[in-house]
């Protein structure tokens, strides 16, 4: 397990095409030539859009999609928003990957936000619907024609973190590498404290904007998130802001550790959700991660 410290004055240039969930415009590609001067070119890549319903035991999962705009198959990353998150929360970073080189696809978890595409209700969703949703996804996604089967990465952020790690150890074989944002593992042990009884748990919680079923809170009762993963052996980042106070650096410092091919990313001063400068680092991280720098 390898540990960085990084400065948030450490920012490499980006190009994006724009930003929110429907920016499409076009990137700049500047070629470099043989001569003194450098000539523009076209840009051979340029982003295209793709959204869809993916069936998932009875159902519906929205996803929407982003990739370069060309008849080649590519290398392919899933995203899946935290608690009360969405698709768009990771507008960004899926136009960033796919300009360069990557089929990117995020999804409403359904019942996962009020602001869910997804058919289903906040009421009956858990982590284990959630990660239902994601297998569901992933298969959709391997089998598209323009991706590379064999070079799947999934990405999750806060308790889409806690469902990507979930799901990978059902995918040890398919995927490539999980990128996690301050993933939420300690969830189950919050809630097991909040709730010291079972009989405690009212029938319907409202919890950050989100109401929530009984069964999100029994169903993890007693399920121990580290006695549940690491069986995943490829190679994982973890990147974590040191001020976070929802999830603490000792949750990602352990899963770290627990992993037995992981590198974790500290950003100094970051919370429960990354500055813009911040959140620049980490998206350029995640696509050296991917590309294997």
């Amino acid at each position: 397990m390898k540990k960085i410290l990084l400065g948030l004055f450490i920012i490499s240039a980006l190009i994006f095409v724009g930003c929110g969930d429907d920016a499409s415009k076009e990137s700049e590609n500047v070629a470099e030539s043989e001569t003194k001067k450098e000539a523009k070119k076209p840009v051979k890549n340029l982003v295209k859009k793709d959204e869809t319903m993916v069936a998932a035991n009875g159902r519906e999962v929205y996803i929407k999609g982003y990739m370069p705009d060309d008849k080649e198959k590519h290398p392919a990353v899933i995203l899946s928003h935290g608690y009360n998150g969405c698709h768009a929360d990771f507008t960004n970073e899926c136009i960033y990957y796919a300009q360069n080189g990557f089929v990117a696809y995020a999804l409403d978890f359904c019942g996962g936000s009020t602001k869910s595409k997804s058919t289903g209700k906040s009421t009956d969703m858990t982590i284990f619907t959630e990660k239902e949703d994601l297998l569901a996804v992933f298969d959709y996604v391997s089998k598209l024609e323009y991706v590379d089967s064999e070079n799947i990465y999934l990405f999750g952020g806060s308790q889409g973190g806690l469902v990507t790690t979930l799901a990978a150890e059902e995918l040890v074989d398919k995927v490539k590498g999980i990128a996690l944002y301050y993933p939420a593992l300690n969830i189950p042990d919050d809630w097991r404290n909040n709730y010291k009884t079972e009989e405690e748990i009212p029938e319907v919680s409202d919890f950050w904007g989100l109401q929530l079923g009984k069964g999100f809170f029994t169903s993890i009762r007693d399920f121990y998130t580290f006695d549940n993963i690491g069986k995943f052996s490829k190679k994982v980042l973890i990147i974590q802001g040191d001020k976070d106070t929802i999830v603490q650096v000792s949750v990602a410092e352990r899963a770290a550790n627990h992993y037995c091919n992981a590198e974790l990313v500290i950003l100094p001063g970051e919370g429960h959700g990354f500055t813009p400068a911040a959140g620049t680092i980490a998206m350029e991280k995640v696509l050296q991660f991917m590309q294997g720098k």
